[in-house]
């Protein structure tokens, strides 16, 4: 007669939180009791694994017979008198084994009944196929490796709270194994990324994360104290301004995979710290790095996915196509049927934004503010395919070269896809007093805002001074690559462990 031991894995959530306490408790008097008898799982360092349950399904005609040593979270149990069926997954897949006390002996036996699900465990014995033709492998002895105090998530349904699964991932990854799959696929984008541009040259570098002095930029940053030099510190918001100074220094292309931190909202494609890739290359433009961001996200594309067009939420996303690329003056004539060369002054553009209720952050906006203020109300949405928006005004791009023939513009441009911005890229300002001027106007908008401790970077200044050759640079968001990629809805679905509220005790 088979021994009933389901009672809980066909717990309702509910009645699983209502009865919590009892089940820690009795795992916890397991666990006593175990140490008093000598059998400490906690005190096991190593066990031999020779096979993942993924090899032994994949190579079954080999392994037939063979001995095997294996070990994961068993995850279900069936006892049938002196015989039992039980499942554990380890890192690849799951796999069954049995178990009988004539192999492993009545103690072991014994023992084994009263492991609970959740528990991790090493299993010795050879590979063999079930009457029902599921591979599985036939114990000859068993281990407990280690003790888990708490029951596993109602009936393997899986975690269904999503605040819970982002809070507490590791038992996401248990109730949901093929959630790992994204995590996966999340490095193996990440490779194919490095191997691109360490095919075409580039170095990969690190910077560091805890600076010195605020910068004027405007995103906000987090502040710390270093106590043994007495110093404020800020975390770093970008890692553009160290990895020119390596240009000016003689690095022709270099690049950085670097965590980013910015203390300001969160929603589905932002959280305060995430993972960003900068490259600076030497002896281009802004056009050079438009060629290699297209040709980088095809590439990557394709190997990751098999193809160069990917499915994103229910829509096509024709990555490998030539990207549209407009102007941000073309863009909002396109989208929002006004024309910036209409514009005689700053209060014909005003008078333009109040005409189509376009609303803007000051009553003394320029041309070129009121420029963006469009192209964010009317044209932004509109991106759904790859499409690259160049020549930004000079307002909100204190990073990039002006324009030769218009220095109302900069050489810059932006990517998006799906209505949003994936990338942010520049001919680089190289000339160490215009960029002194507008880190100074941004310091002052900034102070002027209480950001009192914004401060221009006078070093990285004084690298300019030494001579920035021309150079292109671009930074992208890589969480945003990989939500595409494994059409993620949520930047929390591509992060192992996003930032979350504290959970109320």
């Amino acid at each position: 007669m088979a021994e009933d031991i389901t009672t809980q894995e066909e717990m309702t959530e509910e009645e699983m939180l209502e009865n919590l306490s009892e089940q820690h408790r009795i795992r916890i008097e397991k666990l006593n009791k175990l140490k008093a008898e000598g059998n400490d799982p906690y005190t096991i360092t190593k066990f031999d694994v020779t096979h993942l349950a993924k090899d032994i399904r994949d190579n079954f005609e080999e392994l037939e017979e063979k001995d095997v040593s294996i070990a994961g979270r068993m995850t279900s149990r069936r006892i049938m008198g002196k015989a039992s069926f039980a499942d554990i997954r380890d890192g690849s897949d799951r796999i069954q084994f049995y178990v009988r006390i004539d192999d492993v002996g009545k103690e072991a036996f014994e023992a084994f009944k009263t492991w609970d699900l959740g528990d991790i465990v090493g299993i010795k014995g050879f590979v063999f196929k079930t009457k029902t033709g599921e591979i599985s492998v036939h114990a000859k002895s068993i281990t407990l490796l280690s003790k888990s105090l708490l029951p596993l998530p109602e009936k393997w349904h899986g975690l269904r709270d999503k605040e819970e699964r982002y809070r507490k991932r590791y038992l996401d990854l248990i109730a949901n194994p093929e959630n790992k799959k994204t995590f996966v696929t999340r490095s193996l984008i990440l490779r194919e990324i490095r191997n691109y541009l360490d095919s075409i040259g580039y170095l990969e570098v690190d910077t560091p994360i805890l600076l010195p002095l605020e910068i004027g930029a405007a995103a906000r940053p987090f502040k710390t104290h270093h106590n043994a030099l007495d110093i404020d510190m800020y975390l770093r918001i970008e890692t553009e301004l160290y990895l020119k100074r390596l240009i000016v220094g003689g690095f022709d292309r270099v690049y950085e995979v670097g965590r980013i931190f910015r203390n300001e909202g969160m929603d589905a494609t932002h959280n305060p710290e995430f993972t960003s890739i900068e490259m600076y290359q030497a002896y281009t433009d802004y056009f050079g790095m438009m060629d290699i961001i297209e040709d980088l996200y095809r590439t990557v594309a394709k190997k990751i996915c098999g193809t160069d067009t990917v499915m994103y939420q229910g829509k096509e996303i024709a990555v490998g196509k030539p990207w549209e690329r407009l102007t941000m003056t073309e863009a909002v004539k396109k989208y929002a049927g006004v024309d910036f060369a209409d514009w005689a002054s700053d209060e014909d553009a005003r008078a333009a934004a109040a005409e189509k209720h376009v609303e803007l952050e000051s009553k003394t906006a320029t041309k070129g503010e009121v420029l963006i203020a469009f192209f964010e109300t009317f044209v932004e949405e509109n991106l759904i395919q790859p499409t690259i928006i160049y020549d930004y005004p000079v307002e909100n791009s204190p990073l990039a070269k002006r324009k030769p023939s218009d220095p109302m513009f900069t050489e810059r441009f932006e990517y998006f896809i799906n209505g949003t911005e994936f990338g942010n890229a520049f001919s680089e300002l190289n000339d160490p007093i215009d960029q002194r001027a507008r880190f100074e106007k941004q310091v002052a908008a900034k102070r002027a805002q209480g950001g009192n401790d914004a401060q221009v970077d006078d070093d990285f200044i004084t690298a300019l001074e030494y001579g920035l050759p021309p150079t292109g640079g671009l930074g992208f968001g890589f969480d945003r690559l990989v939500m595409l990629l494994t059409d993620s809805a949520s930047i929390r679905d591509v992060l192992l462990f996003p930032t979350m509220r504290p959970e109320k005790k």
